[in-house]
This record gives structure tokens, sequence and C-alpha cells, in this order.
């Protein structure tokens, strides 16, 4: 049995990792469980699962009668205090935000085993986790969740030391596919939120529409695999069945299939190395007919243009390009921008900022130095 922590346990990853928990008692043991702001249902986990601790990173609450058996942790500090203090060989890494640079450095400084689910982390710190962290091999300390990357993971663990050629993210295009760049870039909040294929938070779910979580991918890629740029590609993959695929110096190409559920990716991660039966629906090619791809159209999701050039800019570039657009996709699920602005941000934010990012002071410096740049650059737009 496997002892896990789970930050960001109210969040889609979180939950869907809490189920697979509880379809696999003897296997896993929830010791303990974090939040930002939704202590409700996090008081309704504790319940259940009765860990050792718990956590609120919005700050201390009032305690119902019923969950004060555990130990509490309140505030900014409360993931890493919970990641030191508590035994467990695992943790789940799926809070939003700059929360979780810190929080992994201590996992792994604790010898924990990272399940990283967290995009901030490597696009922003990747230069500081990965000494840290050992990827492939017999016995990982960091394994990836997002489906991408964890479909790369596992074609490179299949591929017994052989070095890739070229790492092929697949994107599903997200809602806007097919519009033509006009129409994209006047799309509301509602129409952007309308994914075809997954079923995810608002935030990314609103990044997979302007691809910027596939500009993130791509620098996480980087990070994980030890990846040259130019190495690096996306492919359009509306069907969202082909994951991600590795290309190696023969021709072949690998690549990991599933049906479009985050709880695939979870699941490999919580019981690698093990394989256990899946918890849902199991992929039927079949039933799904044909598979197609098509190449990404910069011109009019020029996200993926600035991740290549974050990455040859260096230093905290990445960072300032994740931060930015944070800010501007909060400013839009509030209707107070218009789609394109977002793009317009993060290239005004890229342009007006060069900062280094070698230690944990120059990465948080710079996240919140494109944020205050940011911010004024949208309300300059009202």
């Amino acid at each position: 049995m496997r002892k896990l922590i789970v930050l960001g346990s109210t969040g889609s990853i979180g939950t869907q990792a809490l189920e697979i928990a509880d379809a696999y008692p003897e296997d896993v043991r929830i010791t303990a469980l974090s939040a930002h702001g939704n202590a409700e249902k996090l008081f309704e986990q504790v319940r259940h699962y009765r860990p050792a601790a718990a956590a609120l990173t919005s700050g201390e609450v009032p305690l119902p009668e019923d969950v004060s058996f555990c130990q509490w942790y309140f505030g900014a500090d409360a993931l890493k205090e919970i990641v030191r203090d508590i035994p467990c060989d695992d943790v789940l890494v799926a809070v939003v935000g700059m929360a979780s640079l810190e929080c992994v450095l201590e996992a792994r400084r604790m010898e924990r085993r990272v399940l990283l689910a967290n995009k901030e982390t490597l696009v922003a710190g990747g230069q500081m986790i990965m000494p840290h962290c050992e990827v492939l091999g017999e016995n990982p300390t960091l394994i990836p969740v997002d489906s991408e990357h964890s479909a790369i993971y596992q074609c490179l663990q299949a591929a017994q030391g052989n070095p890739f050629e070229s790492i092929i993210l697949t994107a599903s295009g997200g809602p806007f596919r097919t519009w033509e760049k006009g129409r994209i870039m006047e799309a509301t909040a509602a129409q952007a939120l309308q994914h075809p294929n997954w079923q995810m938070g608002q935030k990314i779910t609103v990044d997979s529409a302007s691809m910027f979580n596939k500009a993130l991918e791509i620098i996480e890629a980087k990070w994980l695999f030890s990846a040259d740029p130019h190495q690096i590609q996306v492919v359009i993959h509306p069907q969202s069945i082909v994951h991600s695929l590795v290309a190696f110096q023969d021709g072949t190409q690998l690549a990991q299939l599933g049906t479009p559920d985050m709880r695939t990716p979870i699941m490999y991660a919580m019981m690698y190395p093990r394989r256990l039966p899946a918890i849902k629906e199991k992929l039927d090619l079949c039933g799904i007919g044909s598979l197609t791809f098509e190449k990404p159209d910069t011109d009019r999701f020029p996200a993926l243009l600035m991740a290549y050039e974050a990455m040859a800019s260096g230093g905290a570039a990445p960072c300032i390009l994740n931060a930015a657009n944070e800010v501007a996709v909060a400013f839009f699920l509030r209707n107070e921008i218009s789609f394109h602005a977002i793009f317009d941000t993060v290239r005004h934010t890229l342009d007006r900022l060069s900062m280094p990012g070698d230690t944990v002071d120059d990465v948080l410096r710079a996240d919140q130095r494109a944020r205050e740049t940011a911010q004024l650059y949208l309300q300059s737009l009202r």
C-alpha cells in the first residue's frame, strides 16, 4: 500500500484521484488533503478519508467538530508544511499556480515521489526542479500526470533507453479548431468553455481554446524529457485518442492511446509501475472509426510560437508567459476583455520584461512583475 498526499483534492484532478483511491482501498491510503478555499468540500473529504492532516491555503476557518481529529494547516505555507510533516510515499500536486513550486522542492527534499499535475511548476521553475528528480528509469521520483506527458513518459519507458528523435504532442484544437481567425478573436467565455472532448476546470479549458495549454506543455516537455525545443512538435488530433507520440531515428513512432479521461494518466502515476484494471469504459477503436491529424495554425493560435520564443529567451521568460496568461484568462472569464486580448496581453508582457530565473526568489519576483505588467495593460484597455 502506498501512502498518498493529495494537494488540490477538491479540484478536477484531485477528485478523480480520490475516485481511484476509493476503487483500490487496499493499494492507496490517503494521508493528507488540501484545498484552497472550498472548505465545505474539503470537510466532506476529511470525513470520508480520515487523513492525518488537511490544509486550507486561503486561511483559517472555523472547524466543525467532526473534522477536528486531524492536524490542520492554514495559509500560504500550508502545502510546504504538510509535505514536510506528514509521512507519505507520493505527493500528487494538483494545485493551480506558483504555490506548487516550493512544495515540489520540499517533497523532493523529503524524498517523496512527486505525481505532477501542475503545469506552472516546470514552466516557471524547471531549471530548479529537474536536478532533484529522476523521470525515467526503474525508480522515478517524478511522474507526469498531464495526459500528453504521461503518454510520452509511457512511450519512452517502452523505448528501452533508445534516444528519441522528436516528441509529438497532440492537441484537440479546442472548440475553435475550425473557426476563422476573426471569429476566434471575438469569442466569448461561454464559447471558450465548450470543450468538445474534455471535462476540465475553467482556466485550463480556456487555455485549450487559446492553445496556451499546449504552449505550456511544450515548455514542460523540454524539462521533463531533456528535449531541445526543435525536437518538440505539436499536431492537432481532434478525437483526443492518441495522447502523444515519440519518434525514433529508425522512422518508428510509438503512441499511447486511450479515451479522453484524466483518470487513466492519474491512475498510471498513482499505481506505477503496476497497471490495474480501469475504473471507466475502455477504448473501443472500432467504435471510434477513424483518427485524423492536422498541422497547427500558428496564425490563428499564436500561443505556440510564444512558447518557443520564451524558451529561446531563457531566464524567467516562460514564467512571465505563464503569469501574463493567467491574469488575462481571469479577466476574460469575468467577461472584461475579448479573447484576442489574451494573446495581446502575453505579447505585451513578454516584450517588456526580461528577468533572471535562477532561484525561487527570481521566479517569484518575475511572476509578480509579470502579473503587475499584465494587469496594468488590461486596465488600460478599458
